[in-house]
């Protein structure tokens, strides 16, 4: 096997781990809310912040179009559009990223996959992949173009976070 694919191997390796991580931490909150005497609906509602919009996700949310995209923008008031391709290795290179931005931060994380809906990626402006766009209050405010480390994800995020 070649170095290329060694290195392609323990990318894979390391984003399911991250995966298996957030996964493991989601659960025990979880399970400590259902501990204390709540329900799952109570569990679900407890991420819901200053009601200005809908709770947050802990997951990215697949938009198929481009009205579910308007639906994530208007119902989040913060929102990171990560716009993939499932062949593009930037893109897998981001993923735990995003997901781990999704589980852990107050933005809402929408996901375009651009061979299913070319409509929503031109809407987008999307011409390199990955791209992300961030809205804020329904606006898009930044623009990301390539992989991008955390970091400058969450700083951009917290920036428009209320």
């Amino acid at each position: 096997m070649s170095d290329a694919a060694d290195g392609n191997e323990s990318a894979g390796d390391d984003a399911e781990t991250e995966r298996e991580r957030i996964r493991e931490r989601k659960r025990r909150e979880l399970e400590e809310r259902l501990d204390d005497g709540g329900t799952l609906g109570e569990a679900a509602e407890s991420g819901a912040g200053d009601g200005g919009g809908s709770a947050t996700p802990s997951e990215p949310i697949q938009v198929n179009g481009t009205d579910e995209l308007r639906g994530a923008v208007d119902d989040h008031d913060v929102v990171l559009v990560d716009c993939y391709a499932d062949w593009c290795g930037p893109c897998q290179m981001m993923e735990p990223t995003v997901e781990a931005l999704a589980a852990e931060s107050d933005a809402a994380i929408a996901k375009v996959d651009v061979d299913a809906n070319q409509a929503v990626a031109q809407q987008l402006g999307a011409r390199s992949i990955p791209t992300l766009v961030l809205y804020a209050d329904g606006e898009a405010v930044d623009r990301f173009v390539g992989a991008q480390d955390r970091a400058t994800l969450e700083s951009a995020i917290n920036e428009h976070v209320a």
